[in-house]
Order: structure tokens, then C-alpha cells, then sequence
């Protein structure tokens, strides 16, 4: 059994390739709100670009807290060479804090539950060793000596 060898390099996987994206454009890399369809002024500009990786790609960006909440209080768009590119409307906007707010409020919580798992596992770990003194001085009470 034979293998052919393949001639095309291997993809970086989508986060590889969001950190090249954000060292090549500005735009990116200072998290600026991007114009619609920035996927298809990459894909001109660079055709090599696997499109399901440039969309996880530009998918984790826009996701990123960063983006989020430049988006938040932006007013405008920008394409690739940083020249404006439309405008953020007020819903855009508001998206953009619900969605932070509901990321900082579900941690919040996670981090709430976390501390109270710690909590309780301590209060264990006390009336286990208060438990045992109490065993050991019954013990040296009552034993023979």
C-alpha cells in the first residue's frame, strides 16, 4: 500500500490564522468594528484562504471581548485599510452590551458557584479535623493509663 504525498501545504487552524490576520491589517489587530462583509474583501485580497477557516477566524473575533466592547461604543465601520466603511447602528450597539453583560453576568455566576463548591469543601475539611480532635480527647479521657 502506497501514499500519494500532497502537494498543498497544511491550513493553520482558524486561531493561526486570526493572528496573521490581526499582524496584517490594523483593523484587526486594534479589534475595530469591521465592515460588513469584511469576509470577501479578505478573500479578494488573499485567495489562499480556506473560506470555513477565514470564517471560524473572523467568528472568534467578533466573539471576542475586545471586539465586543470597541463595538459597543463605536459609531463607525472600517474596511481593511482602515477607511470608514458604514456605520454602527444603535442596535448594533446594544447587542453588543447584551451580549458582554450576559458574558460577565454567566462568569460571575460560574465564579460565584466555584467559590461556594470551595466554601463548602472547606467547612468539610473543618468539622472533619474538629471531629477528630473531639474523638482524641474522648479518647485520652477514657483510656487506661
Amino acid at each position: 500500500m502506497t501514499e500519494v504525498a500532497s502537494t498543498e501545504a497544511p491550513q493553520p487552524s482558524a486561531k493561526d490564522l486570526l493572528k496573521q490576520l490581526q499582524q496584517e491589517y490594523e483593523v484587526l489587530g486594534k479589534s475595530l468594528p469591521l465592515a460588513i462583509g469584511i469576509d470577501k474583501q479578505l478573500l479578494e485580497t488573499r485567495p489562499e484562504i480556506n473560506r470555513k477557516q477565514l470564517r471560524a477566524a473572523l467568528g472568534m473575533h467578533t466573539r471576542s471581548v475586545r471586539y465586543l466592547k470597541n463595538l459597543q461604543i463605536a459609531t463607525q465601520r472600517f474596511n481593511l485599510d482602515d477607511s470608514p466603511a458604514g456605520e454602527v447602528s444603535e442596535e448594533q450597539r446594544a447587542l453588543a452590551s447584551k451580549e458582554l453583560f450576559d458574558r460577565f453576568k454567566k462568569r460571575a455566576e460560574e465564579n460565584k458557584a466555584v467559590q461556594a463548591e470551595k466554601d463548602k469543601a472547606e467547612r468539610a475539611a473543618r468539622a472533619e479535623v474538629e471531629r477528630m480532635e473531639k474523638l482524641t480527647q474522648l479518647a485520652n479521657k477514657f483510656s487506661r493509663k
